[in-house]
């Protein structure tokens, strides 16, 4: 996760107005926000940085916070608000709307290869890759069962007739993709191949499918075991409520996980009960914001400040470290 990021999606934009360079930088997190959620199926908390977890030189920091499934906190992306420091160093500057020569209000976002790591660290099983339809290269591959027929070319243009019916179907804007595997390999590696890679939608094939013009059916989000077979027609009809069922299914998922294993705590001894008897998750707390007692924290348990929540944690408070007043909840955990 940290040291194989050799590949980035990074933004950097100049504005006239601190106000605009602001809005960019928001933008830009609802943006990661919305791709982790609808499209890569992992749910995230949004918030902004700590004093001490920002960007060096960043006003503000804005992060998506995602957990594993082993209750550690991954961070997803990035928006940072970088005000004039770094159009001062650099001498980033423009003509403003008064003739005068001003500083620019800029900004920098990215995600990385990262993600990569989170949607197996979300989303795989014991068998392997688990992909959400709506990020998946491919949806669906069908799989010919000849061995048992005597006429082996007629299951295979069956197959084929099938993949381009399916092909001509929109899904969410794109043609389905689907893979044909005609390989000359035994059966049984040939589907353990598909169900490590992942596919969202895995079609068996043979003598019997093909006489009662229907399909055996195995969605990757159920496991290897949950097969069932359907008319050709029906799944014809069905199969974007299919994707679209599986893809909101895994989001719920982990979106479960992370509720399990999240909680609030109110006292410093429980905060520290907590994470010293070896215990990940997510942890909500009132904070005063001292960056000595965060600096503590991180020596004593491992355990960093992830985010200040964007909405739903305002609730005035005392921090449970210092008595302080707190006017929000802050998000803790364990990270990668």
């Amino acid at each position: 996760l940290r040291t194989t990021e050799f590949l980035w999606q990074e933004g950097h934009t100049a504005h006239a107005t601190e106000e605009e360079a602001m809005e960019e930088t928001l933008q830009m997190i609802d943006i990661y926000a919305d791709f982790a959620e609808n499209i890569m199926a992992m749910p995230v908390v949004v918030g902004a940085k700590s004093e001490g977890e920002r960007f060096p030189g960043a006003i503000e920091t804005f992060s998506i916070e995602a957990m594993m499934q082993d209750g550690k906190a991954l961070q997803a992306g990035t928006s940072h608000f970088l005000g004039q420091n770094f159009s001062k160093v650099q001498n980033i500057t423009f003509q403003n709307e008064k003739k005068e020569i001003d500083y620019a209000w800029t900004t920098s976002w990215g995600v990385s290869t990262r993600l990569i790591g989170g949607l197996i660290m979300t989303h795989a099983d014991d068998d392997g890759l688990v992909i959400p339809p709506r990020l998946a290269p491919a949806h669906i591959v069908i799989i010919p069962i000849t061995f048992k027929s005597d006429s082996p070319e007629s299951i295979l243009d069956y197959c084929h007739e099938l993949s381009d019916e399916l092909s001509k179907i929109n899904y969410h804007g794109k043609p389905i993709v689907v893979e044909v595997d005609n390989r000359d390999i035994q059966g049984g590696e040939k589907t353990w191949g598909w169900i490590k890679k992942g596919i969202p939608i895995r079609l068996e094939i043979g003598p019997r499918d093909m006489d009662e013009n229907s399909v055996f059916m195995a969605r990757r989000d159920k496991g290897h075991k949950d097969k069932k077979s359907i008319l050709r027609s029906e799944f014809l009809e069905t199969v974007t409520k299919i994707l679209d069922e599986m893809q909101q299914e895994l989001f719920h998922k982990a979106l479960e996980q992370r509720n399990a294993a999240t909680k609030t705590i109110d006292s410093k001894e429980e905060f520290y009960a907590h994470f010293e008897g070896n215990e990940n998750g997510f942890v909500y707390s009132h904070f005063s914001g001292d960056p000595a007692v965060e600096d503590q924290i991180k020596k004593d348990l491992k355990v960093s400040l992830r985010c200040i929540p964007i909405g739903g944690t305002d609730s005035v408070g005392k921090c449970i470290f210092t008595g302080k007043t707190s006017e929000k909840l802050v998000l803790w955990a364990k990270a990668y």
